[in-house]
């Protein structure tokens, strides 16, 4: 889209930090998708988020760490495409999960992050490179893509 995103970027950034879940999909060895909700956090123009590192979604990340994530609301439409890391600097790290513990009212260790680990629960950030936000009752109207988005 060459056209000027129609929905103003503070819309966007107030869902994604009020947000609780965020599906996430990945892609399987054999090219099959793969999506599952996580609780994240919208921080610094990232999403960050958590999983186990032999889990489905770990597995995935590792061999493919391309990702679309997207909020709940069909109606409210925020997608984000981008690459995800693993961050292990806890000079990082730590704010991250300091909102992360506010946010969902658990300590970082509760929610089985370990930046320590190669196997545990590991902290990611996915940097969008194109986020998609529209309202489905008024699409032609607020169609927006942001590529890359603001910082």
């Amino acid at each position: 889209m060459s056209e000027e995103p129609k929905l103003p970027w503070e819309h966007v950034e107030r869902r994604l930090r009020n947000s609780r879940s965020y599906w996430i999909s990945t892609t399987r060895a054999d090219g099959r998708p793969h999506a599952m909700p996580v609780w994240g956090v919208w921080r610094d123009g990232s999403l960050w988020f958590g999983t186990g590192q032999t889990s489905q979604k770990g597995r995935n990340l590792a061999a493919q760490p391309y990702v679309v994530a997207h909020l709940e609301s069909a109606d409210d439409v925020t997608i984000l495409e981008g690459e995800v890391e693993i961050v292990r600097d806890p000079a990082v790290a730590d704010p991250v999960l300091a909102a992360y513990a506010e946010k969902f009212s658990m300590d970082a260790r509760e929610a089985g992050f370990d930046l320590a680990s190669e196997t545990g629960g590991a902290l990611y950030r996915l940097t969008p490179m194109i986020v998609h936000a529209w309202l489905e009752g008024a699409f032609e109207q607020t169609q927006s893509r942001w590529e890359p988005p603001p910082r």
